[in-house]
């Protein structure tokens, strides 16, 4: 039999490497910045062009290569980092692999110019393919440039499989921030289209913070700081009411490499418990120095996972001196000894609650534990009504029998329920009773089991049940719809509906509004820009990553602009993942940032509002990110509850 194992060519064998190690753009920008650091670089430029898809240009002022060296380069598994298997347990450079100029070279065009300083003459060497084109002596400054053209141009699939400008653009400037914050020391700049977007001279880590988060930031960092003989933690954290919804300003480094560490993330938000609501992300920046020969970073070929030697030391270490930051800088709260044993003696009450009654059987207040709020009918408030004469005003003294407004609105809604069921209690229904219907075109409106025509519905009162679900009998039970659900849902298809008909309904502001975002956030906002002012956000670029805002939908009218527009572009790049186009990902982020959330209460007509302007959208029973807006409950079910 033939032999049929074959040596694979270095070119196809570079394009399988270039795989892991080359995956988009940013992954160019990093290898290509960690070499310039590894060089001792001083100042690096970063130059990009259609988000890195045709134009990736890295310029330092490093120690340059000789013309062998810029050869070798080339070459997979060149490298000037380790000599011997023991340099692996002793690695303080960002790369090591000889791996990355030798596959971006097998998936682009690549440029390299470089010159050493004591040199009158550099090299210049074109590579395409993995294929030399020319070698030759240049004229060139000290240092080294590299020029990486039209990325994948000869993988055609996974040129496809790139995003869209503003997200490949996004990726670039997390990588081109991580190695920023790392080297403090070194200036570095971004330019992107002709565009700066960063400039960022040398400074002390506070200050490198601050120019690539904003100067906002720097009133939101708390230092952190503590050394013994086995590791140093030193960096900032956050304070916690500058929290984000959205992960992006999350950064552990060791020995100045980035490392991503969902242990590390979790010892650190250990250090926030109780101070930050769920699903909330602090800033931070947090540097680990320890021994190389106990960790180590021969993971993955992108080097961002790390081992330790003892993980579990460092987890602790890292959530004490946490807490300890915060601490310092008054942000946990104090013990309280009386208060704890107040509520410990509440906690103990709780086990065996107790009903109050007054003497009078007629006059029995039933109080609610879990809303503090007085519900009761006609029958069981006979006697409130009389009992507050000579009484303090309500503001010095809250009497228990004493009837707030909201109590009273209550009381008025359980006697209109009340007076329904007794006016239908033969049975049977009145002509004259006012009823919906609902075209029977509606789509999907039969999944719950009643026709469009079908007049099931049997009132127009509505209830809210704990300020989030309103509901709506009906002849066979009734419908119970999540107000906030069922807003995100209207609204979804009305931005949709503005974008198609070119006519959003704005409302101008009488005071522009000016906002001021990070550049990362600019950047995406620039992006998508036309689509929102197509769905009805008057939001012009103002300069120096600032906007303003001239006018805004109906719905978003009084909302504050700059929370509004960093929420929706939180929610718009949770969107991305879900395959949507730029207009629905926009719709949806709107949708969920301007609907009615769940706790708001709501009076009769908000109510009738929601439920028939559901039931008119073209998808009712579904809000935009897949979660049910209403459920209908059988009489014969709830029948079955009391057997």
């Amino acid at each position: 039999m033939a032999d049929i194992i074959k040596l694979l060519p270095d070119h196809i064998a570079n394009q399988i490497a270039a795989g892991e190690v080359v995956q988009r753009p940013a992954s160019v920008v990093k290898e290509l910045m960690e070499n310039a650091i590894d060089a001792g670089a001083k100042n690096i430029k970063l130059i990009i062009k259609n988000a890195g898809k045709t134009h990736i240009q890295i310029i330092d002022d490093g120690v340059g290569m000789s013309e062998t060296d810029a050869r070798l380069s080339f070459e997979r598994h060149a490298t000037s980092k380790i000599r011997i298997t023991e340099d692996l347990f002793n690695i303080l450079t960002m790369g090591f692999r000889g791996e990355a100029l030798a596959s971006i070279a097998a998936v682009a065009q690549v440029e390299l110019r470089t010159k050493q300083h004591n040199q009158e003459l550099g090299t210049q060497i074109i590579v395409e393919g993995s294929k030399i084109i020319t070698q030759e002596p240049c004229q060139a400054t000290a240092g080294t440039s590299i020029t990486v053209k039209n990325l994948f141009y000869n993988i055609p699939a996974r040129r496809n499989f790139l995003k869209a400008d503003a997200v490949e653009m996004r990726h670039i400037i997390d990588e081109f921030q991580q190695i920023a914050l790392a080297h403090p020391h070194v200036f570095f700049s971004l330019h992107h289209n002709s565009d700066k977007i960063y400039h960022l001279p040398t400074a002390n880590l506070r200050q490198r913070i601050v120019g690539i988060f904003g100067p906002k930031s720097n009133q939101a960092l708390i230092p952190i700081e503590e050394e013994t003989d086995l590791i140093k933690i030193y960096g900032y954290i956050g304070k916690p009411e500058f929290a984000k919804k959205m992960r992006g300003e999350q950064f552990f480094f060791v020995n100045s490499r980035f490392i991503k560490s969902s242990y590390l993330h979790h010892a650190l938000m250990l250090a926030f418990e109780d101070l930050l609501p769920a699903k909330m992300y602090p800033l931070y920046v947090v540097f680990f120095e320890l021994d190389p020969a106990k960790i180590d970073i021969n993971v993955h070929p992108t080097k961002q996972e790390i081992k330790f030697e003892d993980e579990r030391l460092v987890y602790n270490y890292l959530r004490v001196t946490a807490r300890h930051a915060l601490a310092q800088n008054s942000i946990t709260p104090s013990l309280d000894f009386e208060a704890e044993q107040s509520l410990g003696m509440h906690l103990n009450e709780d086990k065996h609650p107790k009903v109050e009654s007054s003497e009078n059987e007629e006059g029995i207040v039933f109080n609610s534990r879990l809303s503090n709020e007085i519900e009761t009918n006609e029958f069981f408030s006979s006697k409130i009504s009389g009992e507050n004469s000579g009484k303090p005003s309500l503001g010095s003294v809250k009497w228990p029998n004493e009837k707030t407004g909201r109590e009273e609105s209550n009381l008025k809604n359980w006697e209109k329920l009340y007076e329904g069921l007794q006016s239908n209690s033969s049975g049977e229904e009145e002509e004259g009773e006012i009823q919906e219907s609902f075209d029977s075109s509606i789509s999907g409106l039969n999944t719950l089991g009643f026709s469009a025509n079908s007049e099931e519905f049997v009132s127009k009162q509505l209830y809210q049940l704990h300020n989030t679900f309103i509901i709506r009998p009906l002849k066979s039970g009734f419908m119970l719809i999540d107000q906030n659900a069922a807003h995100q849902r209207i609204l979804f298809e009305q931005f949709l509906n503005s974008f198609d008909q070119k006519e959003p309904l704005v409302q101008t502001l009488l005071f522009p509004q000016n906002i001021n975002l990070s550049i990362r956030d600019s950047e995406m906002l620039l992006a998508i820009l036309p689509e929102l002012n197509a769905m009805g956000i008057d939001i012009r670029e103002f300069g120096n990553n600032s906007f303003i805002i001239h006018g805004l939908p109906v719905e978003m009218t009084g909302m504050n602009e700059q929370k509004l527009i960093e929420d929706l572009l939180e929610q718009y790049l949770q969107g991305m993942g879900l395959k949507l186009d730029i207009r629905q990902n926009i719709a949806k982020s709107l949708a969920f940032q301007s609907a009615i959330k769940s706790g708001k209460s709501l009076s009769q007509p908000e109510m009738l509002s929601i439920a028939d302007n559901l039931f008119a959208c073209e998808y009712p029973f579904m809000a935009p990110n897949g979660k049910k807006t209403c459920v209908k409950i059988e009489l014969a079910e709830l029948l079955k509850r009391f057997e």
